[in-house]
């Protein structure tokens, strides 16, 4: 790609240099040469700008003295004619340095009084059209390359969840009571009975026992009674 740009570009500045030269190439003509611009024998002129080529953007030079001549444009009836009262331009100053700008038949005649129809007359073609305004050179830098349509950015997935549902929390059992019941109030036993069936007549009864046997007796029967709640529970 670049090697074309290259190319392209030294062909490019060619062609500019050969319009350029082409342009730069404008011939610059003295009218009549040495003679300059006179009355001339007949057909002088004629014959001066039979062996050239006019093109656009030459140049005539009309050497004359200033109030002894001068130069006009004409149309070929007026050139014909040697009619000097309408003229396309003039030029009383000279020398006169005259731009061909156009193509086409061009007519020129001195406007003194007996120049004209004395010879003092040119007439010449002019060929080419006007020079266009150069292009200009195309660029050697190359179009920077598009942008290639980046692709969308992908949508990461939802990473798994690692964490595990929490155990059920557990009910805890009931603590196995340890505390026995309480054991049952001790019943008090009833004091024996101090009534004693009368003897029989006849024989004395006997004497009462004394406190201190009843509660012996008494704590000895509570006893007995804690051993077997004891080994019942």
């Amino acid at each position: 790609m670049a090697r074309n740009s290259n190319v392209a570009f030294f062909v490019a500045m060619a062609a500019l240099a050969l319009v350029m030269n082409s342009v730069g190439a404008a011939n610059t003509y003295e009218v009549g040469d040495a003679l300059g611009w006179i009355v001339p024998p007949p057909g002088t002129y004629a014959t001066w700008a039979s062996n050239k080529t006019f093109t656009v953007g030459d140049v005539l030079v009309f050497k004359f003295s200033s109030g002894n001549h001068d130069v006009a444009e004409v149309t070929k009836a007026a050139y014909d004619s040697c009619n000097a009262t309408s003229p396309n331009s003039m030029e009383t100053n000279g020398p006169a340095n005259l731009t061909l700008s156009t193509s086409g038949e061009h007519y020129y005649i001195c406007t003194f009084p007996g120049h004209c129809t004395g010879g003092q007359k040119l007439s010449i073609n002019v060929t080419g059209t006007s020079s266009p305004a150069p292009a200009p050179a195309p660029s050697t830098s190359s179009p920077p390359p598009s942008p290639s349509p980046s692709p969308p950015a992908a949508v990461p997935a939802p990473a798994p969840s690692t964490s595990s549902p929490p155990p059920p929390a557990s009910v805890p059992a009931p603590a196995p009571s340890t505390s026995s019941p309480p054991p049952p109030a001790d019943v008090p036993t009833s004091p024996p009975s101090t009534s004693t069936t009368p003897p029989p007549s006849g024989n004395p009864p006997p004497p009462p026992p004394s406190a201190a046997t009843s509660l012996r007796v008494a704590g000895l029967s509570a006893t007995f009674l804690s051993i077997a709640l004891a080994l019942l529970f």
